[in-house]
């Protein structure tokens, strides 16, 4: 494996010296969409800070935007883009939110019906804030349903007035989680937190009146919602590989 990488990278940099460089992305969005698709999100993340390192270094402002001596506040001003276009988004389909600086997402593992474990992970101003992760393992002890897990997080995570709340909540899912977690908060009286679901394959958002948007690729506000919830997937999917792993052992 490591053999055939080292490969892979000299026959990329010698594309790159030639020219070749939409050859060499369109490679790395292949192997990327395949990593994606098998749950390898790390690596499918490497491959994609590959793509955007090419693009940048080719593209038209390229002298602009990745100098730190010229944009040092670069990561800043994208984070910024990022939240401001999901703001506008948000506000003009009747989801009012005067700030984005937390955010939580909330995803299910459930695979094969055993150890169903829950994560949320928190984006503060954009950016991962691990202090903030939390993990849950599902008590419910019925067959396995999705709706009810989630259900389950997020009242066992407002049941916490020690952690601050979110300006905007995600769900993993599409209709059915969305409604669950707005019934979930609504059994709190004092707390009115704003819901949006990431639909899987066709990476549709979902309003809170269960109203689907579609967002292009280049969309920011889809860029930002895409990594917050792939993030939340990869930790909830490590936590259930750890009890599946202890259980086996034990």
């Amino acid at each position: 494996e490591f053999r055939e990488e080292y490969r892979k990278t000299i026959r990329h940099i010698i594309d790159f010296l030639n020219g070749n460089t939409k050859k060499i992305i369109r490679e790395l969005k292949k192997e990327r969409d395949l990593l994606s698709h098998n749950e390898n999100f790390e690596k499918a993340k490497e491959i994609q800070n590959k793509i955007n390192a090419i693009e940048l270094i080719t593209g038209p402002f390229y002298n602009n935007t990745f100098d730190p001596d010229i944009n040092p506040n670069f990561m800043e001003d994208l984070r910024k883009k990022e939240i401001n276009d999901l703001k506008e988004i948000l506000n003009k389909n009747n989801i009012l939110v005067e700030n984005l600086k937390r955010i939580e997402c909330f995803d299910i593992s459930n695979i094969s019906g055993t150890n169903a474990t829950g994560s949320m992970v928190t984006f503060t101003n954009g950016e991962k804030d691990g202090q903030w992760y939390r993990r849950f393992k599902i008590r419910l002890k019925n067959k396995p349903n999705d709706f009810a897990m989630i259900a389950e997080v997020l009242k066992r995570r407002l049941n916490h007035p020690e952690w601050p709340l979110p300006n905007l909540i995600v769900v993993d899912g599409g209709k059915g989680q969305v409604s669950t977690a707005i019934k979930a908060i609504k059994q709190f009286s004092n707390i009115t937190i704003p819901v949006i679901g990431l639909a899987k394959k066709e990476e549709i958002l979902i309003t809170p009146d269960l109203k689907k948007i579609s967002l292009s690729k280049d969309s920011d506000a889809l860029k930002l919602i895409m990594r917050i919830r792939d993030e939340a997937h990869r930790f909830a999917i490590t936590y259930h590989r750890k009890l599946r792993s202890k259980n086996f052992l034990n």
